[in-house]
Parts: structure tokens; C-alpha cells; sequence
């Protein structure tokens, strides 16, 4: 029997891409250890993996070298970052941590990385390859009585809708742009907001491509989602994975506005709604797995069209010994 196992980072509360990856394995019949590691013994995940380990924080010069050795001892083939702190710091240690180990890092080339952590060099890149994003602007433009409100104001390398506001005049953006150290000031837009799913193979080869609309939101990430296949997202999205070649699970923000799609962010990484297109069928836990066992996948796009999802939380009750009851 094949044996795969999967170091999860960061694991905090991705209770359903644990157990998506545990149902996977088993669907394929491969012996596989799920392991999470969290810098809190309280990580909610922790409880529902195989195996855990406490992690030291991001920033302590040990981490890398802590994942290298849970890595060795739980005979790690695939390592999964799921926050964005943590996806440069993976890129530049990428090499040094296969090395040191059997595993493979599911991160996309630094060049990519920097691309997408840094709100600027999103919108940079956009913008060179013809894909539409709302209007950024600059100092002196923002200076200028000629602009029209409202704008939207977000941290350059932020997560999660944390800091992010429309701004309705010149005092709130003043505010706003003291209460944000690094920021980048665009149009506020309007529309239906989607995030896509991207699956891509270790070549950067589009294996699936899955539009959610966002229904509801809560703290940045869906709490409600219905799968679309819309075919214009499918086609535009195809376009920019081509010129962008990421790998693995890329998750993509954007808008349908009046004037046509509208990019908002990419996260090369999985985000918090991927258990909503990995059960409708685009399974990316399935679809690593088979990779690392030698598989050539093809594109398709065999998930289920048109079904809602809705999200909610759940419980995890500890005894006195912080045991699971």
C-alpha cells in the first residue's frame, strides 16, 4: 500500500481540509498520517488530525528548521501552507527544506509569491498583461480635487479583510491612512463577488478551475458560497494562470461589475472556502495525492454546477487534562 503523508501548517481552525485530505487518502487506499502543526496547543485542527506537533511562531528563526524535523519524523511527502505569512519565507526555503527532507513544499516559484503577497506588484502585473483591476492610485493623484469617491483602502501585504474600507471622502481616507502603515488606494467597486479555485499541476498545467460566488462573508472569508460554472470567469482565469504559472491549489478574488471582470487579489494558497469545491468534486487533496503517486491528470471539470454551500461553526469540547472529551 502507497504511503503519502501530509504536514499541514498554520493548521488553526482548517478542520475540513484535514478531513478532506483524510477522506481522500482513504478513497485511494493509501496509508497516510494527516499531521497538523499550530504555534497553539489550542488550534481547534489539532484535534482532528493524525498526528501534532506545536510549532514555534513564524518569525522564530527555528521554524524552518521545526518543520524540517517533523518532516523527518513522520516521513512527510507533502508539505501545505494554508496562511499567507508564511508563503514567502516557504519560497526562499523551499530548496533548502527538499533537501533536507523527502517532502515536497506546495509553494509556487518565489518570483510568483512576490507577486501575489504584495498588493502593488498584483496590481502591477495585471495591469502589464491586460487583465482589468480596479484603478490604483498614487500620492499625487490622491492630492488632486478631481477625485471621485468612493475608494477602497487595504494594507499592502494584508489577509483576511483585516484593515481594508471604502472611503467616502479626504477626511476618512486621512484616517484611514494613518490607521494602515502600508497601504494601496484603488476604486471602490460594486458587482458580484466570486472566488475561484484554481487546481494546477507541479508544471503549472490548469487541471481545474471552480467559480464560487460569495453570498456571504464573515471576517474576509465565505460563509456562503453557491458553485457556478460561469464561463467567462473560466476562460479569463485560464488566461491568467498561463502567463502567471503557479502550482497546486491558487485561489483567486474577483469582481463581475458592469464593466466586465474585475481582479481583486490572488492567494497561491488554499483558502478558507476550499472544502466547498473540493466536495463538489474538484477534489485538489485527491488530485495531490495522485500526483505524488505518479499520476498525469488532465483538465476537466467534472464537479457538480450549481449547489450552495453554507458554513458554520462547531465545537471542540477539552477535560481538565486539555483532552479531547
Amino acid at each position: 500500500m502507497t504511503e503519502i503523508n501530509v504536514l499541514i501548517l498554520s493548521a488553526g481552525r482548517r478542520v475540513e481540509l484535514i478531513q478532506a485530505f483524510q477522506k481522500a487518502g482513504q478513497k485511494l487506499n493509501i496509508k497516510s498520517n494527516v499531521v497538523a502543526g499550530d504555534c497553539s496547543d489550542t488550534a481547534p485542527a489539532l484535534y482532528f488530525a493524525d498526528r501534532t506537533y506545536k510549532l514555534p511562531f513564524i518569525h522564530d528563526p527555528n521554524y524552518i528548521n521545526s518543520i524540517i524535523n517533523v518532516c523527518n519524523n513522520e516521513d512527510i511527502s507533502l508539505i501545505i501552507p494554508t496562511i499567507d505569512t508564511d508563503l514567502l519565507l516557504l519560497a526562499e526555503n523551499k530548496i533548502y527544506i527538499e533537501k533536507k527532507t523527502n517532502a515536497k513544499v506546495l509553494i509556487s516559484d518565489l518570483e510568483v509569491i512576490e507577486i501575489c503577497r504584495d498588493k502593488v506588484n498584483t496590481q502591477k502585473f495585471l495591469e502589464k498583461n491586460n487583465f482589468s483591476i480596479p484603478k490604483m492610485y498614487n500620492d499625487s493623484e490622491l492630492l488632486s480635487d478631481n477625485v471621485k469617491y468612493p475608494l477602497f483602502i487595504k494594507p499592502i501585504s494584508g489577509s483576511s479583510s483585516i484593515n481594508t474600507f471604502k472611503v467616502n471622502n479626504k477626511k476618512e481616507l486621512n484616517i484611514y491612512r494613518d490607521i494602515i502603515n502600508k497601504s494601496i488606494i484603488q476604486d471602490y467597486i460594486e458587482g458580484e463577488e466570486y472566488t475561484v479555485d484554481v487546481f494546477l499541476d507541479f508544471e503549472s498545467n490548469i487541471i481545474s478551475i471552480v467559480p464560487r460566488l460569495r453570498m456571504a462573508i464573515r471576517s474576509g472569508e465565505i460563509s456562503k458560497g453557491k458553485i457556478l460554472k460561469d464561463r467567462e470567469i473560466i476562460d479569463n482565469i485560464t488566461q491568467l494562470m498561463k502567463i502567471l504559472k503557479p502550482i497546486g491549489h491558487i485561489t483567486v478574488q474577483l469582481m463581475k461589475t458592469k464593466n466586465g471582470i474585475q481582479y481583486i487579489e490572488i492567494n497561491p494558497r488554499f483558502g478558507g472556502g476550499a472544502p466547498m469545491s473540493i466536495q463538489s468534486g474538484a477534489d485538489s487533496c485527491e488530485n495531490l495525492f495522485r500526483l505524488l503517486m505518479g499520476e498525469k491528470l488532465e483538465y476537466n471539470e467534472n464537479y457538480k454546477d450549481n449547489i450552495t454551500f453554507l458554513r458554520f461553526d462547531q465545537s471542540v469540547c477539552l477535560d481538565e487534562n486539555m483532552e479531547l472529551l
